[in-house]
This record gives structure tokens, sequence and C-alpha cells, in this order.
């Protein structure tokens, strides 16, 4: 095998950076290698929104070109701007490592408005060149405006500098690579559960020649085995729907302990609400088939679903349903009273940490008005508790992702040090979070409201039933039953439990909030 190797680039600072660390570890294995820069048809064409030029691979097609006449010896994409199908002779032979999947949320800070979802000002004007990011952008926040925005990733950020924009969308790993500083703008990270990124964002694919089996072999020392696996998940899903980088999919798989999670949202244009999907499973085999199935439109998915609590004519779970005629029948089981009516101001002092598990939790504290010190931080399970802290003016300075409390407990608790953090609670509430962190941290326990049972519950005849908390569960069974067929969803393992402890069969969605709820009734069939 001759050196040094000619690895195939184009001429972005980003492009030249993912070249450059192949470069390295090539050297890190005793190859030499340098770069040659190759202009693609979507370096060339600015003036156009990327769904607007013909044919695909707009970045990679001149790499590929130079690679089958011999010029150069390997190419290095960003693996999400890649084809599903490699052309002929040309093969991905290596995956590196996978960098950050999520996305980045840049807001000039006079646009900013922490009591909206995203941060986001109402009206702002958001740029993005990306089909799927307007998709599921426009899903949260309806009133935002999406603007065509192009051009690598500095140039991106100098227009937001400038003020074309109010805020742009970016993906975390091009501007962790290039390691750029960001604090004159308010940054948001969304998780990729909360905007599912493109397939393989993150990655990087280094594509040679077929025949070329003495450099694929090499190149094995580079490659990434688990980082592979689940990109190519992600990208068979991309290629079953038979999408191009403008299909308004996202997809992306990660390895759990023992198991895998994987994330699908999906629309059929830029301005339709999308369908999204959260499968968990064991193995891979099978499963970009299965996703696939689930977005079937000859499905037969539920027409009616029960939700122990009000759901507002706006609500993401109520769009998400109603999308493909599913009924909601929305009416709580309980009634909440608060039981205390001051707090301490000195305790409140002294507190570093104050922690919600719930909206009520949220909205019962704040309502009494409480006097904080500048140094308190805030801790909630779930988007939904996020949301209601937005709305009093507080961001969450952690949230807990998924619906096993002992698993965000201990998220929780690995943050902590000798700090002090006041839980404000349900009277009735498990105190799981509480339950799973250090000795070394002083707890302030504040039951702050108190549930009481309706009488007299009416039964539904809905075919899912969701299950918000405990004691609607026990509301509900203490004088109902289940009919033949009636599927239920459970809000976090405490209403589980609660449910375990009746008999009653349960499915738990991702995350206990609307966007979880809606994935998961997405998720149900029908007989």
């Amino acid at each position: 095998m001759k050196t040094p190797l000619i690895i195939g680039t184009r001429g972005s600072d980003l492009a030249l950076w993912q070249a450059n660390h192949i470069k390295s570890k090539l050297a890190e294995i005793g190859v030499e290698a340098e770069l040659k820069i190759i202009k693609t048809q979507g370096d060339k064409i600015l003036n156009l929104r990327l769904d607007k030029l013909e044919g695909k691979g707009f970045f990679t097609k001149e790499l590929e070109e130079e690679l089958l006449n011999g010029s150069i010896d390997l190419a290095v994409h960003s693996h999400k701007d890649l084809p599903t199908e490699n052309p002929p002779g040309l093969i991905i032979a290596a995956v590196p490592e996978r960098e950050e999947a999520s996305e980045l949320l840049l807001i000039l800070k006079d646009c900013v408005d922490i009591t909206q979802p995203l941060s986001l000002k109402t009206g702002a004007q958001v740029g993005t060149s990306s089909n799927r990011r307007k998709a599921q952008l426009l899903a949260i926040r309806p009133d935002l405006n999406i603007e065509d925005l192009r051009g690598n990733v500095p140039t991106r950020i100098s227009k937001l500098r400038d003020e074309n924009y109010d805020a742009i969308m970016l993906a975390h790993a091009g501007v962790k690579r290039l390691n750029i500083d960001l604090s004159e703008f308010h940054v948001e990270v969304l998780s990729v559960s909360e905007i599912v990124p493109a397939p393989a964002q993150g990655a990087l694919g280094i594509q040679i020649r077929e025949q070329d089996t003495e450099l694929f072999d090499l190149l094995q020392k580079i490659n990434n085995k688990a980082t592979a696996e689940e990109i190519a998940v992600e990208r068979k899903v991309l290629n079953l729907f038979e999408g191009g980088c403008h299909m308004p999919l996202g997809c992306y798989c990660k390895k759990d302990g023992d198991e895998y999670e994987i994330w699908t949202s999906k629309a059929d244009d830029d301005e339709e609400f999308p369908d999204r999907f959260y499968y968990r499973t064991s193995k891979l085999e099978g499963a970009a088939e299965y996703i696939h199935s689930k977005f079937n439109a000859s499905r037969k998915r539920p027409s009616t679903v029960f939700i122990s609590r009000e759901i507002g004519e706006n609500s993401y779970f109520r769009k998400a349903l109603e999308k493909h005629n599913i009924e909601i029948e929305g009416r709580s089981l309980i009634k909440t009273t608060p039981i205390v009516t001051k707090l301490d101001p000195f305790t409140l002092r002294n507190v570093d940490w104050v922690f919600f598990a719930s909206r009520n939790g949220v909205d019962y504290f704040f309502n009494l008005h409480p006097e904080l010190s500048k140094k308190t931080k805030f801790g909630v399970v779930g988007r939904g508790s996020e949301s209601a802290l937005r709305a009093h003016g507080k961001m969450a300075d952690f949230v807990g992702e998924g619906v096993d409390m002992k698993e965000v407990g201990d998220e929780f608790a690995s943050i902590l040090t000798d700090e002090t953090v006041l839980f404000a609670r349900a009277q009735d509430s498990l105190k799981s979070i509480q339950n799973r962190v250090p000795s070394t941290v002083t707890i302030v326990d504040l039951p702050i409201y108190e549930t009481v049972l309706e009488e007299e519950v009416d039964p539904t005849f809905a075919e899912v039933l969701i299950f918000t908390s405990p004691s609607n569960v026990e509301a509900y069974f203490a004088e109902n039953l289940l009919d033949p067929g009636q599927q239920v969803i459970a809000i976090g393992t405490s209403t589980g439990k609660k449910l375990e402890e009746m008999g009653t069969p349960y499915i738990l969605p991702f995350s206990p909030d609307e966007m979880g709820l809606a994935e998961t009734v997405f998720g149900i069939d029908i007989n």
C-alpha cells in the first residue's frame, strides 16, 4: 500500500477538522496521510435550499468521483450527508466513535423568553435549512417563523450575530468540534429525545474503493463497532422510507445497558406535524423494519384514548392524536389542595437546589412567592415539569428524562456534593429521588400539596387508558375494571407500581410528558 494516503475532503472549517481528525487517527497507527480539498455541488450553490437541489449526494458526489478515478485514496464525510447506498465500487470502510448527536439552538440574548418552550420569544425567526428540524420545531412552537439558512458553521453563526435571525439551529457536533465560543448567545441544548437528529448525525464515514482490501483491513483499527451498528439502524430506517437528506425524518439509536433505545420522527413535508415512535429492544436485527411498519398508514391505531387529566386544546399531545382522528377523553380523577401556606425565608436562603417531580409541585411552590437566593438551582423530572418551571420564569439546571425514578435519582445524585436540596412534593410521594441522593446531601422535605380521590368515578370505554399518578389509578379502580382489549399506559414507575398491585399490565413511555405519551399511543396496535 502506497503512502502517504491521500484524503479527499471538502474545504469548510468543519470538513477540514474532520479530515485532519482522521489524519491524526491514521498517524496513531503509523500511517502517513495528506489532504486534498475538493469542492462539491453543495459548496458551490448557496442560493438554494438543499431540497431544491437536483439529485442526491450534494456534499459527497465529487469526492466519490475522485475516489473512483484514483486521485484520492479515501474520503471523509459527515455520515448524515451520505446517500443510503454507495455508488458501485465504493464502500464505507470505517466509522470512528460518534460525537454528540444532539442539536443546539443559538438565540440572540434580546430574543430570549425563558417562560416559553425552547426559550424563544413569540414569533421568533429561526434559521435552518433542514426540513426535519423545521417540522419538529413547529410541532413544539407553531408560532415560530422558520427561514432558510445556508453556509458553513462559522458563516451561519455570523448571520445570527448580524441579526439576520433571532435564532439558528445547528448540530452540536460541529460546534463542539470547532470549539466555537458561544458566550454571546443564549444556548439551548436540545436532547435527542426532544428533537430527533438526522440519521448518523455526529458520525463520520470513511469511504474507500471496494477493491482496496488492504486499506479496509487497516482502517478497522480506527473503526468503532458500536457506533457503526447504531448508525446502520438509523440509515436503514431512512432507506426503508426511501428518503434523502431533505426528508423530514429523524432517527437516533443508542445502547442503554443491554438494550437499545431508538427514537424516530417523520413527517411527509416540513409543515406537517411529525409522527414519533420510541422503541426499546434487546437486539437490532429487524429493528428498522419494525419501526418502518409502525408508520404504515393502513395500520389500525386506537380511535379513543382516556387520560386522567385535562388536556389543552393546543397541546402537543392533542395535536399528535387528532392528526390520526383519535378522540381524547381527558378528566382528572383527583383533586389537589395546598397544605403549606407559608415558606420559611431562612430555610430558603440556605437551599442550594429545589427539586420538583410534578407540575403541581412547581405551581404550588411558586404560588407561595418564595424568596430564593440567586444561587439556587432547580431540578425537575420530565419536560412537563420543566415547562411549568419556565412559566414561573425559572430555568431548570437538571432535567431528568425517562420514567424510571431510580435512574433519574442516580443521575441527579451524581451531580450533587454536600449541598442542601429542598424537595417540594405531594404528601403521598414515594420519595424515589430523595432515596437515591448521597448521605452528604442535606434534604429539606416539603410536602406541599395533597391529593383527594374523586368519588363515584365513571368508567371509560376508550381503547387506551393513560394514568398520570398512583392516586388516579386508585380512584379509577376503586369502582371500575378494565374491559377486555383495553390497554394501559402509566406515567412514571410509581404509577406503574400501583397498577402492578392491582394486577394490571401497562406500558411505560420513555418520558413522562406529552411527547412521550404521543410516541407511546402512536406505537399501539389495536386488534
